[in-house]
């Protein structure tokens, strides 16, 4: 079994600045992608940011400039910082990795549990 499993979050102020940390664990073999997906009350979940094993990123236009993923390959992690946060950005975000184990060899799709960040105006 794998899994990936988020920290940090919380409550900040406007303009304000959190780091979300996530770590993938168990038989892992390999990983493609890690990344950061969100859903806001009432929407969908949409893409954050995520960084391939190439160390290519994409980040969701809304928070480009803002928003920082870092991914270490050797520890399976991912952080992403987040600055001059806004009330928008209130979300839960949640950690997904595409892990290939030891057992299959073939990449699935692992989402954490979702830490909530929530900023007041």
């Amino acid at each position: 079994q794998v899994q990936v499993v988020e920290s940090g979050g919380g409550l900040v102020q406007y303009g304000g600045s959190l780091r979300l940390s996530c770590a993938a664990s168990g038989n892992i073999f390999s990983i493609s992608t890690m990344g950061w997906y969100r859903q806001a009350p009432g929407k969908g979940r949409e893409l954050v940011a995520q960084q391939s094993n190439d160390g290519t990123t994409n980040y969701a236009d809304s928070v480009k400039g803002r928003f920082t993923i870092s991914r270490d390959n050797v520890k399976n992690t991912v952080s992403l910082q987040m600055n001059s946060l806004k009330p928008e950005d209130t979300a839960t975000y949640y950690c997904n990795g595409i892990i290939a184990t030891m057992f299959s060899y073939n990449y699935v799709e692992v989402w954490g549990q979702g830490t909530l960040v929530k900023v007041s105006s």
